[in-house]
């Protein structure tokens, strides 16, 4: 029986591998400890039982697990209701599961700097939990994550390209790399799921022509891009946006921040979590497409250690099957990685195709 993806709605569903991949976020990735409290955000758009089973892992390592539960807001990544943002500030770790997440909103940023621990998952579900997290041996994942990283920290040019029309040339200079798909090992610091490493080269550096073809949230209208939105840019600025229905789309949810830090790209984001093969519309998974690079535009975090700038807003799209080069050697071709190291790795996480 195939299932469709967000419609497995019988708690039964999978409920041992959702137990499984529950206790292994709280303790082997969030690193939660006795008598921690941990605080879990969730909307009406959450699943709640990732939010349950969850809990009840939190609970079980003795920590204390406290759900705050808001409506869901009209847009993502702006400020929660107030009560929200007092409990997230508040605590010693912060698991977000709000499918509008408030990530990079003042609550946000208040609460890294008060030295909690935070993860933004917004839109896990079911499947989602059990297919990033319980299936994948997410020890090798961030060890191909620190390969990765080496890689790009040695680079200074960086060419993507993609068949769908992408063509930028972007120099990194000495800029930091960061490895997003991390444990939570520090205080204030904020993981993403495993699967992803993020740098932004010098913003003025970046030039050329940007074409999602993959997914694209915000705003919430778009999610799975069924045609192209094609994006150009100067000096790390969108000067144009074009294609289809929901490129225009796109273009006024833009221009309807009237806010023009929107318009600079904040990040580039190496997605590889052996779980994630095709785009779902939760952004959280689709950033992680095996292969693919994202996009971030808008506000960019101080942990990029980038030019750093708020915003009203950020979104992030998807580039499907990139062509990637460093300095002029093709690290990645339509999506399959070349350079030999990184296919062991990919050998090791049972990818197909290596």
């Amino acid at each position: 029986m195939e299932y469709t993806v967000g419609i497995e709605m019988r708690d039964e569903y999978k409920r041992l591998e959702v137990a499984k991949a529950a206790f292994s976020l709280v303790r082997d990735i969030m690193l939660v400890k006795p008598g921690e409290t941990v605080v879990i955000t969730a909307d009406t758009g959450t699943d709640m039982r990732v939010v349950d089973a969850v809990m009840k892992a939190a609970y079980a390592i003795q920590a204390t697990p406290v759900l705050v539960q808001h409506p869901m807001q009209k847009q993502a990544f702006i400020q929660p209701p107030q009560p929200v943002a007092q409990a997230v500030e508040n605590c010693d770790v912060w698991i977000d599961f709000a499918y509008n997440t408030t990530q990079h909103s003042p609550a946000y940023r208040a609460a890294l700097d008060r030295g909690v621990r935070n993860t933004c998952l917004c839109g896990m579900d079911v499947e989602m939990l059990v297919n990033t997290i319980g299936n994948v041996d997410v020890d090798t994942v961030i060890e191909f994550g620190e390969y990765l990283v080496s890689v790009i920290d040695k680079a200074d040019e960086i060419i993507i390209r993609s068949p769908g029309g992408t063509d930028l040339k972007a120099y990194k200079k000495n800029r930091f790399v960061k490895h997003s798909g991390q444990k939570a090992l520090e205080k204030g610091c904020s993981v993403m799921l495993c699967g992803q490493v993020t740098v932004c080269p010098i913003e003025e550096t970046i030039e050329g022509t940007l074409v999602f073809d993959g997914a694209l949230f915000p705003p919430a209208e778009i999610g799975i891009l069924r045609d192209r939105v094609v994006l150009k840019l100067e000096k790390g600025r969108i000067t144009d946006i074009s294609g289809g229905e929901q490129a225009a789309i796109f273009r006024d949810w833009m221009a309807s921040w009237n806010d023009e830090n929107m318009y600079r790209l904040a990040h580039y984001s190496w997605g590889f979590n052996p779980g994630v093969v095709k785009a779902s519309g939760r952004i959280v998974e689709d950033e992680r497409i095996f292969g693919t690079i994202e996009m971030g535009f808008g506000s960019q975090g101080k942990t990029l250690k980038g030019a750093f700038w708020n915003a009203a807003s950020h979104t992030d799209g998807i580039v499907l099957a990139p062509t990637i080069l460093f300095d002029g050697k093709e690290f990645e071709r339509d999506g399959v990685y070349v350079d030999e190291k990184a296919r062991e790795f990919c050998r090791k996480l049972g990818v197909t195709g290596y």
